[in-house]
């Protein structure tokens, strides 16, 4: 709980009417907030919810602050100052420090006393656990993996052998880092396994949602750039580079070896072939195949957006003809010239 006067001086806000020691003990949306919790503004839309809220403070643009019927504190981005006030309302339960009696650690291992390590986790050969790491029940850390100071490893999450991850990466549950890339050669009458020798490596600060793969690489290692975000259900195959600061929507899908570049966005089941080159701060709309190299930074995208049936059907059978027709207006136009 906190009071508004702590939450203006955490937050670097002003703080526009109320009392001073009034408490806040959460958080809500603008339009369901509660007398003691906080909400904010970031878009003018929604300013009829603002003029009707009973939240006990909400974060705002200063042009906002004369619509606004209950305290405010005055920010310049209300989104991003929420973000930084949603840590002093966590709800996550707090681990204590510690092995649980039914965890298997390898006697190689030295696990921090500021660790705390969950019910059923088994942790092998020569790894090594930074402070203030936890590992929470049933997770499995591989043989000569390094987990990063203050990582959060949620229930379930397998990390297989040789796998780095940074400080203060939050893998959420079941999601496999390191498992064999897709590689396979044809011999003729069925499929060879090319051996994945690579390792993955994992950035500091970065989150990776649940259910997420990240495949360790062929030869050179697959990369997670610093303070990257990753939703769940993303599959990132072997060898690829993502670079720091970007963002993956849920169920994108990177084939072998692309490159991803920093600061990018990806919108939810993108799917980026393989062996290509994606440059910084590129943004690519959701559905949309990457099927080639994006050299220039901008806003991208392919998928057809939803459509009335009978109309989306007609339109289909149009596609099919596209190259019939572009081959004729060539025609028409050698003709003309």
């Amino acid at each position: 709980m906190h009071t508004l006067a702590e939450l203006a001086r955490l937050l670097d806000a002003e703080l526009v009417g109320g009392d001073a020691d009034q408490p806040v003990d959460g958080m809500g949306t603008i339009q369901s907030a509660t007398a003691t919790q906080m909400t904010f503004l970031a878009n003018p839309r929604y300013r009829s919810y603002l003029e009707q809220t009973r939240a006990a403070v909400v974060l705002l643009q200063e042009d906002q602050c004369e619509f606004c019927p209950v305290p405010a504190l005055i920010v310049k981005d209300p989104y991003l100052s929420f973000a930084r006030a949603s840590a002093l309302f966590e709800v996550a339960p707090q681990a204590q420090p510690g092995v649980h009696p039914s965890a298997v650690v390898d006697p190689s291992v030295v696990v921090p006393t500021t660790a705390s390590i969950g019910p059923n986790v088994v942790i092998d050969a020569d790894v090594q656990i930074g402070e203030g790491v936890v590992v929470m029940a049933n997770a499995v850390i591989g043989a000569g993996s390094c987990i990063g100071e203050r990582c959060r490893i949620w229930p379930n999450v397998t990390i297989y052998h040789g796998v780095t991850v940074g400080p203060r990466t939050i893998i959420h549950a079941n999601s496999v880092l390191g498992a064999d890339g897709f590689g396979f050669a044809f011999n003729g009458a069925g499929w060879t396994k090319v051996h994945q020798v690579g390792g993955v490596r994992i950035g500091a600060d970065v989150e990776i949602g649940a259910g997420t793969t990240i495949d360790r690489g062929a030869i050179d290692d697959t990369i997670i750039g610093n303070g990257a975000i990753l939703d769940n259900q993303i599959q990132v195959a072997h060898n690829v580079i993502i670079g720091d600061h970007t963002a993956l929507a849920g169920k994108v899908g990177i084939a072998g070896s692309s490159r991803i570049g920093s600061y990018c966005l990806l919108g939810g089941a993108v799917g980026v072939s393989g062996h290509i080159e994606i440059c910084d701060k590129v943004q690519v709309l959701g559905m949309t195949l990457v099927s080639s190299s994006i050299t220039r930074p901008g806003t991208y995208g392919s998928a057809l957006p939803a459509d009335e049936q009978t109309r989306y059907r007609k339109n289909v059978a149009r596609f099919r003809k596209l190259d019939e027709l572009a081959r004729r207006v060539r025609k028409l136009e050698r003709l003309s010239d």
